[in-house]
């Protein structure tokens, strides 16, 4: 039966900033196994296969979005586009677009991750979109959510706010015939964009929500910070004390300067940070490669962001601030080249990086609560 004579079992809608549906030209059609096939244009893929079944339109909604609003879009290159062009303009004018947090008055010292609306932490690129977008609009909480989940919570959005766009990254299933005319089931991977607000654009919401987490207890930034010591000293990475902060993959060893000759704590173990996630990259450990062949090739400005937003997740969750780059503009304009030659890297880069520090999170004794779920 062809796709135009066949009646949907239900159409796909997207839900825009202000909470009105449009139909997006998708619907869900069912199969004669009773599964689900969302169908865009003449396009035809397996959703949701029968063993889901009884499946209705609202399991199968919450089952393909993450909750709210979504729309779906046909060319997925935009959202590469779309974040990466910020990402670029921000380096262009010399600022880092993931540190914008530790930079204004209003967020500094008090760096978390963003979250969701039931605590969960959001990782990866939306970390650094959401990071930025509150550092811009002065949002002190870190709450996010859909216009649909502040609904819920018998709350609404303020007139006029505009919502803020982050990805769902995830895969689908595509039948195909093989070259033996056998049909096949292909995994295919998409990127999704969907609209949250933070929480200082919502009325009506819990106290929970509009309260401002209190800073970290201020410590001696001239003291060793055991818990900090201690998270380290658990990765089992060989740290040893020489005159530069340098991670080599042929000894497999972090070379690190005294303590004492660093400005205060937090420079210490933001530095420390950083090679400890060039030593994720080991081929023992995640195995990261970018074809890198001598110091300041494309390679090497890979990797060099990879550290940094590495450094920077890590921070933010133990609770100190990224270190300062001796050489930002040389960093700055290898990142732009990197960028400008391939728009999806800061999304990979994001992603290597927290897969980084999941990797030494879990490798604590008593695991620290660190956001292990991907954007």
């Amino acid at each position: 039966m062809s796709n135009e004579k066949q009646k949907p079992a239900f159409y796909l809608f997207m839900k825009d900033e202000h909470g009105n549906s449009k139909n997006v030209g998708a619907a869900f059609h069912r199969d004669k196994g009773n599964g689900l096939n969302l169908v865009i244009g003449n396009s035809r893929y397996m959703a949701f296969p029968p063993r889901l079944q009884p499946m209705t339109s609202t399991h199968a909604i919450s089952l393909f979005s993450t909750g709210g609003t979504y729309p779906m879009t046909n060319n997925v290159n935009d959202i590469y586009d779309r974040i990466t062009n910020k990402i670029i303009a921000d380096l262009e004018q010399g600022e880092l677009t993931w540190r914008k947090p530790w930079n204004d008055e209003n967020l500094a010292g008090n760096v978390m991750r963003p979250l969701r609306w039931n605590d969960i932490p959001y990782t990866g690129i939306n970390t650094i979109m959401l990071w930025a977008t509150a550092a811009e609009k002065g949002y002190l909480s870190p709450y996010w959510m859909t216009f649909q989940q502040a609904t819920t919570m018998k709350a609404h959005v303020k007139k006029g706010e505009k919502g803020t766009q982050v990805v769902y990254a995830d895969t689908f299933q595509k039948q195909e015939k093989d070259a033996d005319g056998k049909d096949s089931i292909q995994n295919i991977p998409f990127l999704k964009v969907y609209t949250v607000f933070n929480a200082t654009q919502i009325e009506g919401l819990s106290e929970a929500f509009y309260k401002i987490p209190e800073p970290p207890p201020a410590d001696n930034q001239e003291r060793r910070n055991e818990q900090w010591d201690d998270f380290f000293k658990q990765t089992k990475a060989e740290i040893f004390s020489g005159t530069k902060a340098a991670y080599s993959i042929t000894t497999d060893r972090i070379e690190m300067p005294p303590f004492e000759c660093f400005t205060d704590a937090g420079s210490y173990y933001a530095t420390l940070a950083h090679e400890l996630t060039h030593w994720t990259r080991h081929q023992s450990r995640l195995n990261r490669d970018f074809n890198r062949h001598k110091w300041g090739d494309e390679g090497y400005a890979k990797e060099e962001l990879v550290a940094e937003l590495g450094a920077c997740f890590l921070g933010a969750d133990l609770g100190f601030g990224p270190k300062e780059y001796e050489q930002n503009a040389a960093y700055i304009q290898s990142w732009l080249s990197v960028l400008k030659n391939d728009k999806k890297f800061i999304f990979q880069a994001a992603s290597f990086a927290q897969r980084a520090v999941e990797y030494v999170s879990g490798l604590q004794a008593e695991k620290t609560v660190l956001p292990t779920l991907s954007v």
